[in-house]
């Protein structure tokens, strides 16, 4: 493993432009499971019902029992050794940008400073109707939470029926294109469109590090370098080696 981790630390070092895909894995270890993992919300809450932008605009009150239970959860979890270290990565400019598929802003509160969101943030909410915006604590009083104009609140991420932020997309697929080096942490990458991120960074000649706690299809196909492990572990231990390049 010292080897696989100081031949990863070589690539960062030597590639010009890195980036980060991130998925659910990587916040495990924060204490938020993965929902689509077996016992997760959408095993116990039917996504037509309570999943869908639809169902949010006819029934909020009643989307909004999964919507309390997933906020109870994410709103006591911390950043852990993972985020933290790629927030080091950043702050030591070898990372360039992280591309995450998940909605808790543990990148940003472990330090990270540009993070392409793909399925939004559920530390601020939206009305839909006359589209005032709100930091969570400011409405942490009431489930659910109500604008000023009486209507309920929408948390900003993206629910199933709405697209994702073309600008994000556009913006990853730029960055991917021409990167030297992609590390894929706590994901498969199975899940259009993130899917899409690691084969654009092979074409592009990316060195793929993968960090995972089992093989996926990337390790076989496009992985570079796989770290089997917990991410809490592997990525400060990268980040140790890569300071002790530098």
């Amino acid at each position: 493993m010292e080897e696989k981790i100081k031949k990863a630390a070589k690539i960062l070092c030597r590639s010009k432009l890195n980036l980060a895909l991130t998925g659910a894995g990587i916040s495990v270890e924060s204490g938020i499971p993965d929902f689509r993992s077996k016992g997760g919300l959408w095993e116990r809450y039917d996504i037509s019902e309570y999943g869908t932008i639809s169902a949010f605009e006819s029934h909020p009150e009643k989307v909004w029992k999964m919507l309390a239970e997933m906020d109870a959860v994410v709103q006591q979890a911390e950043p852990n050794p993972a985020h933290n270290g790629l927030g080091r990565l950043q702050e030591m400019g070898l990372l360039h940008t992280i591309i995450t598929q998940n909605i808790d802003n543990l990148h940003q509160e472990g330090g990270a400073s540009r993070v392409i969101e793909y399925h939004g943030n559920c530390k601020t909410l939206s009305c839909l109707w006359c589209n005032r915006q709100y930091e969570r604590e400011e409405v942490a009083h009431e489930i659910p939470p109500q604008c000023a104009c009486g209507q309920i609140l929408k948390p900003d991420v993206i629910l199933f029926g709405e697209s994702i932020p073309l600008k994000g997309l556009h913006e990853s697929h730029e960055l991917a294109s021409s990167c030297g080096a992609l590390l894929v942490i706590g994901t498969s990458a199975q899940v259009a469109p993130a899917n899409t991120i690691p084969a654009v960074a092979k074409r592009a000649g990316a060195g793929i590090i993968e960090i995972n706690l089992e093989p996926t299809l990337l390790t076989g196909s496009l992985t570079d370098v796989f770290l089997q492990g917990k991410a809490g572990t592997l990525v400060p231990a990268l980040v140790r080696v890569v300071e002790g390049l530098l």
